[in-house]
């Protein structure tokens, strides 16, 4: 039993070494801060639809990725990162399964979709995307498990209505995790591929794709309804503000995603190969699928190019086909390489992945020359992970000294193994900010002097999530700042406000007592940090 579910199992194995590692190490970025914050507040308010970030009403997402955080924080509490981070670990083995099962089912052998699994779990945007609990990684997973379902639907004649109800609940879940997202950057351009390559044949088959269809807008919308009818103001702000940020926020020309190989990072050279449809369509195994993945990257990133609002992590999607295209290559290299390759070919896969071999064995050089005496600090963990870095480049090059590329392929899965259970865990430790002081520091200034802590205009996601609690903004009347009713109260202010804090509170004195700095790392980020005053009526 165990023999006849190997990949399976050594793929649970390594996803889970790679997702877990660390978890709870990384810092919070703002996308996160704000998935935590409105999961904290559903629980605290005990209201899970109309979402709030800060108190105030949060709709620019849709809730499903929140109530899995919520559900997370309501069983193991909302102050351990490793805890709130498992809803994203699972949805992310939920994808690499659905794609492990979409690539059988494209025809590719075991071997091969397990190859093609592990080149997706390791490709830098999926293995970030699948530690960060923001929304993209759950967008992307259901939607990548409903074209499974609804591959299964036009590809066979048995369980017709189950695939539909499948697919159609797992589309409806995407749309519930963001919106339209992926069903424009994933769905979409795998339909114009897919029929492109395999047609449409949908005798028999339609009733059963208007029912994927109607249960798919029935599970993503019902959210966007019910707001809608709850708060339609607030609701019909934010969905015009969200619309013009696909034209006017962060644009970019149409060719800025060109690049977007280089998102696979380890596999960026492999990638790149296999993108060459001339080479390699007279050396692969199953020509249409090979097609059909190529086709399906390129129309994702085609699509993705036309919306002017561009940033690199929208190409996550992308990356998806992508691995199953690269996957080709590397099957290749399984088949050819120890019967000998054309000298340009060999040439190549040298300097590919012989490059991943001497910067693994540059590793201990490279740690020592930036820790310098640090390093004495680290020693267990740099010597184990040298020694690890340089097993991992020797069976990476002695695989293609012996024209064996299986054991050169698993071993760079090693080596980027290696990176996120060592390296990346030792690197938290590293360039870290010596003015480093958390939002939370400010709650024992607040405690000392008895005040409640009020802002001063919009604050950053990650100093309200370290709070941990809502900090209210001070009212205006006609653009003038009001006072709070307490007579003394501690107040968050950007340093470029300084000068509104002294002017505009005159019957206040005004007493800077405290400096938040969440920048973990040395870079300067003003948005991150906050003096905080305390301000107190004059008798």
């Amino acid at each position: 039993m165990a023999h006849r579910y190997r990949y399976e199992l050594l793929l649970a194995i390594v996803t889970g070494i790679l997702l877990l590692a660390g978890l709870g190490k990384i810092e919070v970025n703002i996308m996160e801060a704000r998935n935590f914050t409105t999961a904290r507040e559903m629980v605290q308010n005990r209201e899970y639809l109309l979402t709030t970030l800060n108190g105030e009403p949060r709709y620019q997402k849709p809730p499903l990725p929140t109530w899995l955080t919520a559900l997370s924080g309501m069983a193991f509490g909302f102050d351990s990162l490793f805890t709130l981070r498992l809803p994203v670990v699972a949805i992310t083995f939920l994808l690499v399964f659905a794609f492990y099962f979409l690539s059988i089912a494209l025809g590719l052998s075991k071997k091969q979709s397990f190859n093609n699994a592990l080149i997706l779990i390791t490709s830098f945007y999926i293995f970030f995307g699948g530690r960060d609990n923001q929304w993209d990684m759950y967008t992307h997973a259901f939607m990548v498990t409903s074209i499974f379902f609804l591959w299964r639907l036009l590809q066979k004649d048995t369980h017709r209505l189950g695939n539909s109800i499948a697919a159609g609940v797992f589309f409806g879940l995407s749309i519930l995790s963001k919106g339209p997202i992926s069903l424009y950057a994933l769905f979409l351009p795998f339909l114009i591929s897919y029929g492109m390559v395999y047609r449409f044949h949908l005798k028999g088959k339609g009733i059963y794709l208007i029912n994927m269809l109607f249960i798919g807008l029935l599970v993503g919308l019902w959210w966007y309804a019910y707001v809608r009818l709850k708060d339609p103001e607030y609701f019909r702000a934010i969905v015009g503000h969200e619309a013009a940020n696909w034209a006017s926020y962060e644009t970019k020309p149409f060719y800025y995603y060109w690049n977007f190989f280089i998102q696979s990072g380890l596999w960026t050279l492999p990638s790149l190969t296999a993108l060459a449809y001339p080479y390699l369509k007279k050396r692969v195994d199953n020509l249409k699928a090979y097609r059909f993945s190529l086709l399906w990257t390129l129309f994702s990133v085609i699509l993705l190019s036309a919306v002017p609002e561009k940033k690199p992590r929208y190409l996550l999607p992308t990356l998806i086909p992508m691995a199953i295209n690269t996957g080709f290559y590397i099957d290749y290299l399984f088949r050819r390489f120890s019967k000998g390759l054309p000298r340009a070919e060999k040439l190549w896969v040298y300097f590919s992945f012989g490059l991943l071999g001497f910067i693994a064995l540059a590793y201990p050089f490279a740690l020592t020359f930036i820790l310098k005496t640090d390093i004495l600090n680290y020693l267990p963990i740099a010597i184990i992970s040298s020694i690890l870095m340089l097993t991992c480049a020797f069976f990476i090059l002695r695989g293609m000294k012996s024209f064996n590329f299986q054991i050169t392929f698993y071993s760079t899965i090693a080596l980027f193994t290696v990176v996120v259970v060592a390296i990346i865990p030792l690197s938290q430790n590293l360039f870290t900010n010596p003015a480093y002081k958390p939002a939370s520091s400010a709650l024992n200034v607040e405690a000392k002097y008895g005040v409640k802590t009020y802002r001063l205009n919009d604050i950053a996601p990650e100093i309200v999530w370290d709070f941990g609690k809502v900090i209210p903004s001070l009212p205006k009347i006609n653009e003038n700042i009001q006072a709070p009713p307490e007579k003394q109260f501690g107040l968050l202010v950007a340093r470029s406000d300084s000068t509104i804090v002294r002017s505009g509170f005159p019957n206040f004195e005004v007493k800077k007592v405290h400096t938040i700095d969440m920048n973990y790392r040395p870079r300067h980020r003003d948005r991150l940090i906050r003096d905080y005053y305390v301000l107190r009526l004059k008798e």
